[in-house]
């Protein structure tokens, strides 16, 4: 593994997910006809937070608070470092159960009411991401990220399938309309944030900075379709992303039914019959 991409990736991504959630706001004001806010106002949101006084319902918020935040970015760091994606899944699924514990333990209805659609979004993602990094391991037959950002052909030619699955989730990882159920950043939905309702202050800029933490490595995981192409790579994520506030914009919250059936169906059948396709072709025509 790469040390030194593992330091610059702590060092520099909340930096580049602070400045992506400045543009998200932007072009998201544009949309709606609005000037919006300052690019650098996210920045100065969680700077605000860490002046306010800590408030706990319970102490044990803190620790599930900081467990998040420290696991988001060590599977940021693994990921960015080259290393096992299997592992890098492992820590980021472990990072959201510490997310929902924290929800938990506030004892608050709406609170409660967030951790139970946080876990549903878990359960409706994480078949998606465990079925792309399948996939890449199909193609590349390595789980290490190193060796998938080595393939010399755009892993994008053999997954197609399992690359629109994959945007289909990340609309939910994103926390964006229409499957922005546990929370969102949009205005209206401030006064109850579901599953970060009873998170304030520094423990609130906390989840900030993990959010960022999370954007980065999720676009990072869109690079690697197209890892072997870096030009094309930047320009497919920069559109995915730009395409996401669309859709964010465009669309009404949908119920967490809808989110459910919607990724498995998309899991289901772009996902696996891709993966079908892939080992019809490489086990049976030696292709």
């Amino acid at each position: 593994m790469d040390v030194l991409l593992a330091v610059l990736f702590v060092v520099l991504a909340p930096v580049i997910g602070g400045l992506v959630a400045g543009i998200d706001r932007k072009v998201t004001a544009r949309m709606q006809g609005r000037v919006g806010p300052p690019l650098l106002q996210p920045f100065y949101d969680v700077a605000k937070l860490f002046e306010k006084e800590q408030i706990l319902v319970t102490p044990s918020q803190n620790f599930y608070i900081t467990a998040y935040l420290v696991f988001i970015v060590v599977s940021g760091a693994l990921f960015f470092a080259g290393g096992d994606l299997l592992l890098v899944i492992f820590a980021f699924t472990l990072a959201h159960i510490f997310l929902v514990l924290g929800a938990y333990s506030a004892y608050s209805p709406y609170s409660f009411i967030g951790a139970e659609r946080e876990l549903i979004q878990i359960i409706a993602y994480e078949p998606m991401i465990i079925i792309s990094a399948v996939g890449m391991y199909m193609v590349t037959r390595s789980f290490y990220v190193a060796d998938i950002m080595a393939a010399k052909v755009p892993l994008i030619s053999y997954l197609p399938g399992v690359f629109v699955g994959f945007l289909m989730v990340l609309t939910i990882k994103l926390r964006k309309s229409p499957f922005d159920l546990s929370t969102s950043h949009h205005a209206h939905q401030e006064i109850v944030k579901g599953v970060t309702t009873e998170f304030s202050g520094p423990m609130l800029g906390r989840v900030e900075i993990a959010h960022w933490y999370e954007n980065v490595f999720l676009l990072g995981f869109i690079y690697l379709f197209f890892a072997a192409n870096p030009p094309v790579a930047i320009l497919v994520v920069a559109i995915v992303y730009f395409l996401e506030i669309l859709v964010d914009n465009t669309y009404a919250r949908v119920t967490w039914q809808l989110t459910l059936k919607s990724a498995w169906i998309i899991a289901g059948l772009m996902g696996l019959a891709n993966l079908g396709i892939l080992y019809y072709l490489s086990e049976v025509l030696h292709v």
